[in-house]
């Protein structure tokens, strides 16, 4: 993977970009700063002409047309086959919130896409063997790399860290931009965690870059941004102006989107969340968010595409399999019904469930682009109401969280980035709500109901001790890699300033 070509072509990103990435992170800091003083985000002023124009993203390329059922996971080979092979319309290959960050795991995900993309990704396990379908049959492949965030500290240029993003997006569109689109897709790629229209810019450009570079007609390489921060959803319409070369449409990435809510704002007691189980997509700010979306997307000509449910089948437990089933069906069914072009399911199992409600909207259309949603109207006020329902912050709901932070922390350390924990499936975005929420807890002195107790450090310690215990009983984990696993989260759950992102410092402990 990394030919002396392929480094080349890293190294020229690394030049041209990152001193503009490191800009997009000190903005951060900067409007973060101004976030804990009391400013909240809004509908930009001087943007206002872009949003008031008319004016269409291009249409989407034949293989990214019809998007009904898209599934998710990391870049790991016999899971990318199952993928692939499962009827969902397009698979995402997942280096980041699925993906425990490993050298291992980046390279060999790397091979697997490079060999994905040319069909010969196969797994003989002595047992069984797996191979792709033919190509009608399989999922357009689509890649999602890591945040603006994070490094890549196995490969420096000029003595500094490559950004993750820069790493992850170029060696996947150098193996595989051409030989894709010569095959009938194309370098597709899921842009995350972006906070506003500048950051968009800065992707444009470097795809642009990109292929120029490899001599590829510009608007070969196609995005759909994932709209999972605060700031981002005051901004779709300029995020899609700015991509407006290479854009196909935005996700509602409904778990980062509830943890951006947690971190902007965690210094205001009035954004303190209630218990993950009690925010659903019906919840007024969850709900305004993902109709806004909507119609800004079909405004534009561009894919709304909906979001994860955590639910999982258990194929040793079939009473939980029904439950989920009926839970995925529900949210699929409202998403359809909302309007979105398609979904996200993170089982195989759960394809047919979502195709079914996407089938039964949209019949023979690829999508409804038609559906433009003149009757939305959704101003600050409701995208930054967070209605608390009473007593919605339980012991019950503490324990999860810091169980499942626990629980996930030790499998992202051991090289597993998306975990099946009680019958969810558990990734970074859903850990970061978990350690945020109990961060909120602690330091707005939230007190229960039920039982007369406030949450306290020495509570969390308490719970830390009990689930610490119970992986040790179960021989789960190795106890050192628990140990290191609770360092990180007591580090980002109770220190005196939130850490933006606790991949960050996790990532210090990956080989």
């Amino acid at each position: 993977m990394l030919s002396p070509e392929a480094v080349d072509f890293l190294v020229a990103l690394h030049r041209e970009f990152a001193p503009r990435r490191q800009e997009i992170l000190e903005a951060r800091k900067l409007r973060q700063a101004r976030f804990d003083a009391g400013e909240r985000p809004g509908f930009l002023p001087e943007t206002a002409s872009i949003r008031a124009a008319a004016w269409q993203v291009p249409e989407a390329p034949k293989a990214l047309a019809d998007r009904r059922v898209e599934i998710t996971g990391p870049a790991e080979r016999k899971m990318m086959i199952n993928a692939l092979n499962s009827g969902a319309k397009v698979f995402m290959a997942d280096f980041e919130d699925a993906n425990s960050p490993t050298w291992d795991n980046v390279v060999e995900g790397q091979a697997n896409c490079r060999d994905a993309v040319r069909r010969s990704l196969a797994v003989d396990s002595g047992e069984k063997s797996y191979r792709l379908r033919p190509d009608e049959e399989l999922a357009t492949l689509v890649v999602r790399p890591r945040g603006w965030h994070l490094t890549e500290k196995h490969f420096t240029v000029d003595g500094e860290r490559t950004p993750a993003s820069f790493f992850d997006f170029g060696l996947y569109v150098f193996h595989n931009g051409r030989e894709s689109l010569e095959r009938g897709f194309g370098p597709y790629f899921y842009l995350p965690k972006l906070e506003g229209h500048l950051e968009a810019r800065l992707w444009n450009d470097v795809m642009t870059a990109a292929e120029d570079r490899l001599r590829l007609d510009r608007g070969s390489i196609r995005a759909t941004v994932l709209i999972e921060t605060i700031t981002a959803a005051f901004e779709m319409d300029e995020i899609l102006y700015e991509l407006r070369d290479h854009i196909t449409g935005l996700n509602a990435g409904r778990w980062d989107y509830i943890f951006s809510m947690a971190k902007r704002f965690h210094a205001d007691p009035d954004f303190v969340l209630p218990d993950r189980s009690m925010i659903t997509m019906t919840t007024p700010f969850m709900r305004g968010y993902t109709e806004l979306l909507v119609k800004t997307c079909h405004q534009r000509g561009a894919h709304a595409i909906g979001g994860m449910s955590a639910f999982i089948p258990n194929r040793r437990k079939p009473e939980v399999t029904e439950a989920a089933l009926a839970k995925v069906r529900e949210d699929k069914q409202r998403e359809a019904g909302d309007g979105f072009d398609g979904t996200w399911v993170a089982h195989p199992d759960l394809v047919a469930t979502a195709m079914a409600e996407f089938d039964a909207v949209l019949g023979d259309r690829p999508n409804q682009l038609d559906r433009q949603r003149p009757e939305v109207q959704v101003g600050p006020g409701r995208l930054l109401t967070v209605d608390r329902p009473r007593d919605g912050i339980t012991m019950a709901g503490l324990r999860t969280n810091i169980d499942v932070g626990l629980r996930y922390l030790a499998s992202w350390l051991s090289g597993t980035g998306a975990a099946a924990i009680h019958d969810l499936m558990e990734d970074a975005a859903t850990a970061e709500i978990s350690r945020a929420q109990v961060w909120q807890w602690v330091h707005h002195n939230i007190c229960f109901k039920e039982p007369h107790q406030c949450v306290t450090a020495d509570l969390v310690h308490e719970i830390l001790d009990d689930v610490q215990a119970e992986l040790a009983r179960t021989d789960t984990f190795p106890a050192e890699i628990v140990a290191r696993a609770r360092r990180v989260f007591e580090d980002v759950s109770l220190g005196d300033e939130l850490v933006p992102f606790l991949t960050e410092p996790a990532y210090e402990l990956l080989p």
